[in-house]
């Protein structure tokens, strides 16, 4: 299991056995009533990292609290897991290197922000992404005193992590005469976390289509199923002036791409 630090209570040891061996979560645990809601991760999209780069994303919550625990005494953060458990991750827990950051909206309502970091490539004491892990995450939360108590929270929302897409088009010859035949040569590929390259994206429907000069609106001519190598080739017939792309409608783990268009002057 990957396992990283979600929050830093008032020593980083604190939250690192915290989220290593979950604590029960006792009747006689101050932090029992309270709740963490409305969050909302990377503003609602999904989350796109390449081969080796980190991506940071920011996350918003609300803690509600009773009023006889205090605000300074709440360390809390958002967590991603898969699984049935944010307890028992079936791959993954993943949380910020840093607790959220909160400001109180009433005596008992936290608005909270925070970070979290992804790594496709593992640095210092953060394991990396690994392929196996694109696609759909879990929301959940976590929350801790200084006394070292835990509230764990599941269900609380969901996004997709995705490895990011490439798409390339290249449409010879140019210029062409009209009626002849163009061919319309390109690759899709996507971010490979376990050798953190590029790599093609196989058997995978992708459109080609066409866009006439002075027009803003494309075409689709027909679908082109990328080979083993990503690669796609694909022939049509020369009409007009005008621009051919590539266009890949995305997956859960990898997300839709669009090649830019390759302009053929037709004669």
């Amino acid at each position: 299991m990957r396992i990283r630090a979600a929050v830093a209570a008032v020593t980083g040891a604190l939250a690192l056995s915290a989220l290593a061996v979950p604590a029960a979560q006792a009747a006689g645990n101050p932090l029992a009533d309270v709740t963490v809601s409305n969050v909302v991760i990377n503003s609602g999209k999904n989350i796109v990292v390449g081969a080796s780069a980190q991506v940071t994303v920011s996350a918003s919550y609300t803690v509600t609290h009773p009023a006889s625990v205090s605000a300074s005494s709440i360390i809390s953060g958002p967590l991603l897991y898969r699984g049935t458990s944010i307890t028992s991750p079936s791959e993954a827990l993943i949380g910020g290197d840093d607790p959220g950051t909160c400001t109180a909206s009433s005596s008992t309502v936290l608005k909270c922000t925070a970070k979290i970091q992804f790594r496709p490539a593992a640095t210092g004491d953060y394991d990396d992404l690994a392929n196996s892990q694109a696609g759909s995450w879990k929301v959940g939360s976590v929350v801790l005193d200084n006394s070292g108590h835990t509230k764990w929270q599941n269900d609380l929302g969901a996004t997709k992590v995705q490895r990011l897409s490439k798409l390339t088009v290249n449409a010879s010859p140019e210029p062409v005469k009209k009626g002849k035949t163009v061919t319309v040569t390109g690759a899709l590929t996507r971010a490979n976390w376990d050798s953190h390259k590029y790599a093609g994206y196989t058997g995978q429907p992708v459109k080609l289509q066409f866009r006439k000069a002075g027009s803003s609106t494309y075409t689709t001519l027909k679908t082109v199923t990328t080979d083993s190598s990503g690669n796609l080739k694909a022939t049509t017939t020369a009409t007009a002036d005008g621009y051919f792309r590539y266009s890949f409608a995305g997956t859960t783990t990898t997300p839709a791409v669009s090649a830019a268009g390759d302009y053929v002057d037709v004669q």
